[in-house]
């Protein structure tokens, strides 16, 4: 499958990171991931400029000789300024940043709060991308690389309200998000045969049924189907339908998944799952819709398209499978679209809520039985912010369940019981030598962003004060 030329691979994420598209390079920005009071504002992006202030009040009245800057709202090809803060407990003048380069920015607390930066409280921090910093007790911004301006492309899936789910269930307001979206209406206005691959619980299924929603074909139902839940020695009977009694006794006739998704889609989710003479079986119902019952002689003909998703490797598939599914798109899991994580979470909980009205009463602000903001610490935003992910969204949700469950007040807080559940918890500075430094930063090219995840510390930050500490240069 290496080999063939004709598939076309989307990976909307990493396409966002490199540049808007338009000749803006991406810079580092802060993205609002905690708020105590106005949680509205998650996901709002602030670009820090040289000598500039962040405070209270309008960005438009800086001080004579000092520039103010404000938080933004991106949506692609357009910047909306956000609302100015008027929160009485930001200080008119709160932060003052100077960028030292293309990867550093100094944030200076130049109003009565300061800053904390995993568990050091201080009034001037040097931070990097992957930081997490929060101005003590009011609001937590999470340092990224993005575009000034992002992309055109996936407006029409616009969420209604800025931070919450799209028509089709997406939730992010990031570069990869939106990326993501400008895929999926690609993708649906195409009637090729797709292949959606990412890891487990990075929302594979959901891009499926967007893609569907968005073709040509959505006026009917998807048809959707695990493909490791097949009975073994019935995956035919199962595909393709049978006649009565064929081939067990006592088998009711059937037209299968291929039958039942004429005229419409065929989501089969795990396809990698399929043995691979099974997956051999499926490509001259892919080039023409010609299949065969089980029993029967006669040769039927179906009008679908197949949406197949996987978390293994693409190459893992069968080579000739392969090669018809000729669009594909790579979905991302949380440890790359960390700015968007504390918007999932609201998503999630809102979800839960609307089935457990105690969590809406007990964790919100304003509940009314649908909607309202849940509160959150700090120290649990970040947790989720920084943690390392296996299962994704299942996992997040998984974690905020416990949290539910085992805080004593009316947020949702990092207790005991969710600071076990994190079973890729954050390794202790003092846990790790100046060998296993060396060791992770030539590993990964001296890039410092993937050698702190390697090393499990808390951020990017963590590892730059143990560098300095043993006098390990970049």
């Amino acid at each position: 499958m290496g080999g063939w030329q004709g598939k076309t691979t989307l990976e909307p994420e990493k396409a966002a990171r490199k540049s808007a598209g338009d000749g803006s390079a991406a810079a580092l920005a802060l993205v609002i991931v905690w708020s105590k009071d106005e949680s509205h504002r998650l996901g709002e992006v602030l670009f820090p400029r040289e000598q500039a202030l962040f405070g209270r009040g309008p960005v438009a009245h800086g001080d004579a000789g000092e520039e103010r800057v404000g938080f933004t709202r991106q949506r692609p090809a357009t910047n909306a300024p956000a609302a100015d803060f008027d929160n009485p407990f930001v200080s008119r003048k709160q932060l003052r940043f100077t960028v030292d380069d293309a990867d550093t920015l100094t944030v200076e607390a130049v109003g009565k709060r300061s800053l904390r930066v995993g568990n050091a409280e201080l009034r001037v921090a040097t931070v990097r991308e992957g930081d997490v910093v929060e101005v003590d007790g009011l609001l937590s911004v999470f340092c990224m690389r993005r575009p000034h301006v992002l992309p055109a492309g996936g407006e029409a899936l616009a969420p209604q309200t800025f931070g919450h789910a799209d028509p089709h269930g997406l939730v992010g307001e990031g570069p990869g998000a939106w990326a993501l979206r400008a895929q999926l209406a690609f993708l649906g206005k195409r009637n090729a045969h797709v292949l959606v691959t990412g890891a487990s619980g990075s929302g594979k299924e959901l891009a499926a049924q967007a893609i569907h929603k968005l073709s040509s074909r959505a006026q009917r139902p998807i048809v959707a189907r695990n493909a490791a839940t097949f009975p073994a020695g019935l995956i035919d009977a199962e595909l393709f339908g049978n006649l009565q009694n064929y081939p067990n006794p006592g088998m009711p006739e059937r037209n299968g998944l291929v039958g039942h998704a004429d005229g419409s889609t065929l989501f089969l989710d795990e396809i990698g799952e399929l043995p691979p003479e099974m997956q051999a079986h499926l490509l001259r119902v892919l080039d023409g819709g010609e299949y065969q019952r089980l029993g029967e002689s006669k040769r039927r003909v179906a009008d679908f398209r197949l949406v197949a998703a996987t978390n293994r490797p693409a190459e893992d598939l069968k080579e000739d499978l392969g090669a018809r599914l000729a669009l594909r798109v790579h979905l991302a899991g949380l440890d790359e679209r960390r700015e968007d994580i504390t918007l999932l979470a609201r998503h999630l909980l809102l979800r839960t809520a609307a089935r457990d009205p105690q969590i809406g009463a007990t964790f919100f602000d304003g509940w009314d039985g649908t909607r309202g903001e849940p509160r959150l610490s700090a120290s649990l935003a970040r947790a989720l912010v920084i943690h390392s992910w296996s299962t994704n969204v299942r996992e997040l949700e998984a974690l905020l369940l416990r949290a539910a469950s085992s805080s004593r007040g009316r947020e949702l807080e990092l207790t005991d019981d969710v600071r076990s559940a994190i079973k890729t918890a954050d390794k202790q500075s003092g846990e790790v030598t100046p060998e296993e430094i060396r060791a992770a930063l030539a590993r990964h090219g001296g890039v410092k962003d993937k050698a702190w995840r390697d090393l499990r510390l808390a951020s990017r930050h963590a590892l730059h004060r143990l560098m300095k500490k043993w006098n390990i240069s970049d």
